[in-house]
This record gives C-alpha cells, sequence and structure tokens, in this order.
C-alpha cells in the first residue's frame, strides 16, 4: 500500500492552501494508499536553525513526528504559497529543522555531494502564486521551484519531482479556485 503525505506550508488555516490540500485528500481517500497530513502551522517548533550545523538543535516531538512522515512516505504533496518569489519562512523554518544531515542526506568526506537517504520517493509541489506563471519562468527563473525541487528535494533523493502552478490567486474568481479545486482533486485521485 502506498504512503502518501501531504504537507500544507501555508500559515493561514484559512488560505486557498488549505482548501487545495483537502481537495488532495478527498481525490486520494477512495484510493488503495495510506493517507498522513501536516500542517505546518499546527506544529510547535523553534524555526530558527540558531546554530546552524555547528551543533544539532534537540527535535521538539511534532518535529520528530513529522520527519517519521517524511521518511515512511512514498510520495509527498507540498502546498505552498510563493511570496517574494521563495515559500514562506514557517516552511523554510520547518525544512531547515527537518531537512538534516543524517536524517535526509549524509555528507561524504572528501565528496561534494552527499548519499541522498531518501531515494524512492516521489513528489508533487502545488504552488499558488499572484505571479504570472510566464513572468516567473521567463523573467525570474522560477526561483522558488529551482531552490525547492532542486535544491532541497532532488538534493536528499527525492525524484521524480513534479510542478502544479496555480495563478493569480489574489484576484481570482470563484470559477477559477473552483477549476483548481476540481484539478488537485483528480491529482489526489490518481496519486500523481
Amino acid at each position: 500500500m502506498k504512503q502518501v503525505l501531504i504537507i500544507n506550508g501555508h500559515p493561514d488555516k484559512e488560505s486557498f492552501n488549505n482548501a487545495l490540500s483537502e481537495a488532495y485528500i478527498k481525490g486520494a481517500s477512495n484510493t488503495e494508499t495510506t493517507l498522513t497530513q501536516i500542517n505546518i502551522a499546527e506544529l510547535e517548533f523553534n524555526s530558527n536553525l540558531k546554530f546552524g550545523y555547528r551543533k544539532r538543535m534537540e527535535l521538539e516531538p511534532d518535529l520528530v513526528n513529522a520527519i517519521d512522515k517524511i521518511k515512511k512516505a512514498d510520495h509527498i504533496v507540498w502546498v505552498f504559497p510563493m511570496w517574494w518569489y521563495g515559500y514562506p519562512a514557517l516552511m523554510k523554518g520547518f525544512i531547515d529543522r527537518t531537512f538534516l544531515p543524517g536524517i535526509t542526506y549524509q555528507p561524504i568526506e572528501g565528496k561534494p555531494l552527499p548519499e541522498k537517504l531518501l531515494k524512492g520517493k516521489s513528489a508533487r509541489l502545488i504552488i499558488t502564486a499572484d505571479t504570472p506563471k510566464w513572468y516567473d519562468y521567463l523573467i525570474m527563473k522560477s526561483p522558488a521551484i529551482n531552490q525547492f525541487k532542486k535544491g532541497t528535494l532532488q538534493f536528499c533523493g527525492i525524484n521524480p519531482v513534479k510542478v502544479t502552478y496555480i495563478s493569480p490567486i489574489k484576484s481570482s474568481s470563484p470559477d477559477f479556485r473552483k477549476k483548481w479545486l476540481d484539478k488537485v482533486f483528480n491529482l489526489g485521485k490518481n496519486l500523481k
């Protein structure tokens, strides 16, 4: 049975990102899969990696639980908004505190790249934005996608990583949002 983890990176529980997470869960709920969920905004943890990698901070219980869910998952769905061509500070703090040496990757002495400890997993990024997709891609060179897809997930062995980019959100109509909720429902239904 496939293990699917949905991680909502939006700090506002009433956001459209929450509705997208729920749509994916509803779609996947009738499949032969085990679903788990993390709403980062509901976790209690210090989001500041205050010693960098010099000294390991003790992991709070919510982070220990989250790491366990990440390790068990076959497919991880990340739902988050793109703000200033990055992702929310709370989500960045979550990644800083959970994607650690010995947990998601293992440095190899004398080698420039580490051992990837999350091999065999796949991911889907569902990103909401107000920036048109063409502008993010052509002008900005997709910094949030490249940083997270290549610099975090693939760096740790998660591959393939597929992207669903939903824009614009701020001025979107109810019909636009319904169309995307239906598309995300179908992503869940097909476990993509």
